[in-house]
């Protein structure tokens, strides 16, 4: 069975590039920082909870090029790295979307929860049949549900 989580607002604290989704958004520089978030506990403890009892899958919205990243700063937070599904390029569909598929595909293996911080996602899982907990822990701001729900960008 796999625990799925999500990255960015879940265990990985992006509030410090934030700021390039404001105005003219910067896509380019607000993912290329993505290598100094700090990590969020709360995540990193649920992680390891769920670790104990189930294989652990990470689900992001972040864009295939930016894997190493993301397997470089999964491992050298402690995380388990080596299951990663990421957005395949030009793929803009809504969070939701984007990701129910990728969950209709890991649904073989068996799904034990689904934890994501975008409301709609969990929504999107429940109405689906999959247990899920919403990531509350950082206030998700407009840029980032504006990011996540419209632009599928995260």
């Amino acid at each position: 069975m796999l625990a799925v989580f999500d990255v960015d607002g879940v265990v990985a604290d992006v509030r410090h590039r934030l700021h390039h989704l404001h105005g003219r958004r910067s896509w380019g520089r607000f993912f290329e920082e993505a290598h100094a978030d700090t990590l969020l506990p709360e995540g990193a403890a649920l992680v390891a909870e769920l670790a104990r009892q189930h294989d652990i899958a990470w689900l992001t919205g972040r864009p295939e090029w930016l894997r190493r990243t993301t397997q470089e700063w999964l491992a050298g937070h402690g995380l388990p790295a080596d299951e990663l599904h990421l957005r395949p390029h030009g793929d803009y569909r809504p969070a939701p979307r984007y990701k129910l598929d990728v969950l209709r595909r890991l649904a073989p293996r068996g799904i034990a929860a689904v934890v994501d911080d975008d409301d709609e996602v969990i929504q999107a899982a429940l109405a689906a049949g999959y247990p899920a907990v919403l990531a509350d822990w950082v206030p998700r701001t407009a840029e980032l549900r504006r990011a996540q729900d419209r632009d599928g960008r995260t």
